[in-house]
């Protein structure tokens, strides 16, 4: 899968694995996984997860990243999400070739070792209901108190433990425990739930089980069984290592070694499943790839690219501690990747009429335009040109203050790959005095957007010909939250209190230049001085919509600056 010599610079986890492959501990094997449950979407934490992961499989000779969904929870996960799943490891630009996998996959192994722990004394049939069982399990200053049934017979435990497989309890009525120990400080190790009965259909295995693992049960098993040798988590999962290691001693299997590193938060949006969750069933957005949410579906709705994403993930790099990352170190990536690769094209998202009044009535130009300045093979297009124009509103102000150099009467600016205009009237609404139309006239000497004489003008604007612009929606998305760390709610308040409802604007009478007539779904734009945008899949022949990615305005760059210049550095 690739050859380490042209990975990214080392961090703890590639040292690591680096260190490994020098001492021969896995015998030259570079075996990672990407484990996910089914049960909801990605988001760019699991983005965070999936370049690391598949990263380093694909930086080492032979390495391998497998994909493993760990199903263990029937009432929540369905065929739905692990194909979402699929699709977004594929457009991140991952391919796990044969070694997709399933805990599912491991149900017979996994229910006879927990036979074996039974049968051992390490394992007990438990009929405290899950009330009692948080009741008996303690605080993290107070240790726990053995279960009665805690010194079952292992006769009584096999043979209750086989009825549950059976059917023959109901729900929430036994479960199957580890028997460790419960004054141990470390709270998963107070014997914590093997098996649970849920009488429900699996996705993959039907009706033929009725209880089913546990995830801190079938989790680290599935990596022993894959022979995966480094097996890395975020660190929640720091605190469950003792019990993975447990588990594994007690069977006398294969030992994978578990690395924890720091998760991904992002300000001014939130990362919780739980969280994300609430805002898609409480109609705060439109559904889990609506493109305000971190989720993989919504930032690719939104117009994110694949490489613009694997390089944020490669830039903030991978730690021990958590830490939050400013949502405009995103937004950097992926200006810098939009701008190298989406064509320039203009479009007025809030149309101000213009009429030349010394322009030809039936005279029509195709003007030269560049696609993009940053690729050269990218060519041109023809835009075309009339007497009636739209410009944006805000290009236009009647009494313009001392550094607004856009159109005002008497003004000259220049129209991009046009001509030269000056104003020299506008036309206002009689009831509510704004200006609905410009008048003004151009200087054919100027085509191409220089003066023979040399003057100068202090503004360039873009522009469409009225008559062969096309209509289109354009959705405007800011921030999710007003607040840079939505979490951090005070007493008496709900974290969702921060929700930006200005985070979506809608805009319905927008104008854009001809050559997007046939623009499909997914093509990204930079729309000159106003931002790059996406074609939105709601789009449809005769119905337009895009998207707005990101603004031209580079808030990464600017605080970068700021940082330097404090520094003494600018």
């Amino acid at each position: 899968m690739g050859n380490a010599a042209s990975g990214p610079s080392t961090d703890f986890v590639r040292a690591i694995v680096a260190q490994d492959l020098k001492t021969g501990k896995w015998g030259g094997r570079v075996v990672t996984r990407f484990p996910p449950e089914p049960n909801g979407y990605l988001h760019i934490g699991h983005a965070k997860s999936i370049c690391l992961n598949f990263g380093i499989a694909a930086e080492n000779e032979g390495g391998i990243c497998h994909l493993r969904f760990d199903d263990t929870n029937p009432l929540k996960e369905t065929q739905e999400y692990i194909d979402a799943i699929k699709e977004d490891v594929r457009w991140l630009g991952f391919d796990w070739g044969g070694h997709e996998y399933y805990a599912s996959d491991y149900f017979d192994q996994l229910y006879e070792w927990a036979l074996q722990l039974i049968k051992d004394g390490k394992a007990y049939v438990c009929n405290l209901s899950a009330q009692e069982i948080s009741e008996y399990r303690g605080t993290l200053t107070e240790p726990g108190k053995d279960s009665p049934y805690r010194e079952r017979p292992v006769k009584e435990s096999l043979d209750l433990f086989e009825r549950m497989r059976a059917g023959e309890f109901e729900e929430g009525s036994r479960t199957l425990r580890a028997r460790i120990d419960m004054a141990s400080p470390n709270i998963n190790l107070r014997d914590p739930i093997m098996y649970r009965i849920l009488k429900a259909s699996h996705h993959r295995t039907g009706e033929k089980w009725c209880i089913y693992a546990s995830y801190d049960w079938a989790h680290g098993q599935s990596d022993s069984i894959e022979n995966i040798t480094h097996s890395i988590c975020t660190l929640e999962f720091e605190n469950h290592r003792p019990l993975y290691d447990w588990f594994l001693d007690q069977l006398g299997a294969y030992h994978p070694q578990q690395i924890e590193f720091a998760r991904l938060n992002l300000t001014y949006t939130i990362m919780s499943k739980r969280m994300l969750t609430e805002l898609v069933e409480q109609g705060y957005v439109s559904g889990w790839d609506d493109p305000r949410l971190p989720t993989v579906a919504g930032l690719k709705r939104r117009g994110y690219t694949p490489e613009s994403i694997r390089d944020f993930c490669s830039r903030i790099g991978v730690a021990k501690a958590d830490s939050t990352v400013d949502i405009a170190l995103l937004e950097h990536c992926l200006r810098e990747d939009l701008n190298r690769r989406a064509p320039r094209v203009m479009g007025v998202l809030k149309p101000l009429r213009v009429v030349i009044e010394n322009y030809p009535p039936d005279q029509v130009e195709e003007l030269d335009a560049i696609n993009n300045p940053e690729d050269a093979g990218a060519g041109t297009r023809k835009v075309p040109f009339s007497k009636v124009l739209y410009i944006e509103q805000d290009d236009f102000m009647e009494e313009p203050p001392k550094k607004f150099y856009r159109l005002a009467p008497g003004r000259e600016v220049r129209l991009r790959y046009a001509y030269f205009i000056k104003c020299v009237d506008a036309v206002k609404d009689e009831k509510t005095g704004d200006v609905v139309e410009l008048h003004c006239t151009y200087d054919p000497a100027t085509r191409g957007g220089d003066a023979p004489d040399g003057r100068k003008v202090k503004a360039t604007l873009h522009w469409v010909s009225a008559a062969h612009a096309l209509e289109a929606q354009v959705r405007l998305y800011e921030h999710l939250f007003t607040k840079e760390y939505p979490t951090d709610a005070g007493e008496g308040e709900d974290w969702k209190d921060s929700f930006n409802q200005d985070s979506l604007q809608e805009l319905t009478s927008c104008r854009v230049e001809p050559s997007l007539k046939d623009a499909a779904a997914g093509s990204r734009y930079q729309f000159e001085r106003k931002g790059y945008f996406v074609v939105d899949t709601d789009s449809s022949e005769g119905k337009l919509i895009f998207n707005r990615t990101v603004s031209l305005r580079d808030e990464w760059a600017r605080i970068q600056k700021a940082q330097k210049k404090k520094q003494g550095l600018a």
